[in-house]
């Protein structure tokens, strides 16, 4: 056995036997409970460590030396997890520590604000909505939506291809690619500008993306290979879609004509995702395969999905409770003392062959792990 799987093993079970000691009854007797919770494992306390270490993170790189030319998409979205969670928690002490670690892109460091030419970049544009959101200062809004309305802008720059034009003329936003990486990064940057105008342009466009990617990308068993020429279910890409989804549905308005159809890929692929949990709460490196490895970043998409799902009453929340309150003690026990999350899948392209997804690199700190684990917190708490 690889002794790398074994620290996070020894750790979840030490975790389990701290919780069954010290937990109340009442808190053990409801496997489905999404408020109760043993000593060390609520979301207030998980969240507080995984934000305040955001905080002091320097801007990654996908874990390559020095800092980044601009920053990098998975600190994007932890940034808009640690927002949304210090709001939901009520910590105003971090909720200031995170508008002043954005205030330099004011200023010293705004050339590290990516150009809004790829789905990766215009997410950063979901961070400064949700900071108007919760301080109403223009500077943030005017920021954010700029970057939300080049992405349904004419096709421009560099990275423009001629099937740009083709989706551009058709309604969509022109950086599509038909990745399932793309319907978190484009629906939660949409979605936020939806929420802090509510202009309904901003959730048609993304609701009419969504819908072209579900038609076009998921399969009958309601998952979602990495691409359509790579027939593998990689857990971070179906996680992407996952969280997508629900980002996109907490948000829709209930007689949007698009919504039965997102609601029903959200079904079908929350019911597929129940079959291939583990008993540990976790999901695979590959989904269905019973080799690969549990993966964190994965496990925290999906179990952030089924609990926004639970909160707003489309999933039941007998089954799905109790597959989301697994989802969450399984992916914690990866954390260490420094509140770092362990077995976060590294940055991957697509390939066509199964060894190459077993084989990735098991990052610890990763903020692509990071990330999902303050999604999963704020949606604990929120209603």
């Amino acid at each position: 056995m690889n002794n790398r799987n074994i620290i996070p093993r020894i750790g979840g079970l030490i975790f389990s036997l701290f919780f069954s000691a010290t937990t109340p009854l009442h808190a053990q007797s409801n496997p489905s409970d999404l408020k109760n919770w043993p000593k060390g494992s609520s979301p207030q306390e998980i969240g507080n460590r995984v934000a305040a270490r955001f905080v002091q993170t320097p801007h990654t790189n996908f874990n390559k030396p020095g800092p980044p030319r601009v920053i990098t998409y998975p600190e994007s979205v932890a940034w808009y997890g640690a927002r949304t969670f210090a709001k939901s928690s009520g910590n105003k002490p971090l909720l200031k520590q995170l508008a002043d670690r954005f205030e330099p892109f004011f200023g010293v460091e705004q050339k590290m604000i990516p150009i809004p030419d790829h789905v990766d970049y215009s997410v950063f544009g979901a961070v400064p909505l949700e900071l108007y959101k919760q301080t109403k200062d223009k500077k943030y809004l005017d920021m954010g939506l700029a970057i939300a309305d080049k992405q349904w802008g004419p096709p421009e720059g560099p990275r423009v291809k001629p099937e740009s034009h083709e989706f551009y003329n058709k309604g969509y936003t022109w950086q599509t690619r038909l990745w399932i990486d793309d319907m978190y990064m484009i629906t939660t940057l949409q979605a936020q500008a939806f929420r802090v105008t509510g202009n309904q342009q901003y959730i048609d466009r993304a609701a009419k993306e969504m819908v072209f990617y579900l038609d076009k990308l998921q399969k009958p068993n309601g998952l979602f290979y990495h691409a359509p020429d790579v027939p593998y279910y990689w857990g971070r890409g179906d996680g992407w879609m996952a969280a997508g989804m629900a980002e996109l549905l907490n948000s829709m308005p209930k007689q949007h004509s698009y919504r039965p159809r997102i609601l029903k890929g959200y079904l079908d692929m929350m019911a597929s995702l129940l079959k291939y949990q583990g008993k540990n709460g976790m999901w695979n490196q590959l989904i269905d395969d019973p080799e690969a490895w549990p993966e964190t970043s994965a496990t925290g998409m999906f179990t952030f999905a089924m609990i926004t799902g639970v909160k707003n009453g489309w999933l039941d929340k007998d089954i799905y409770g109790k597959a989301a309150r697994n989802g969450w003690l399984g992916l914690i026990s990866y954390l260490n003392a420094d509140a770092d999350i362990s077995d976060v899948c590294e940055g991957t392209n697509k390939k066509d062959d199964r060894q190459y997804y077993l084989d990735r690199k098991r990052n610890t700190g990763d903020l692509h792990g990071q990330a999902p684990i303050l999604w999963c917190a704020t949606a604990l708490l929120n209603r």
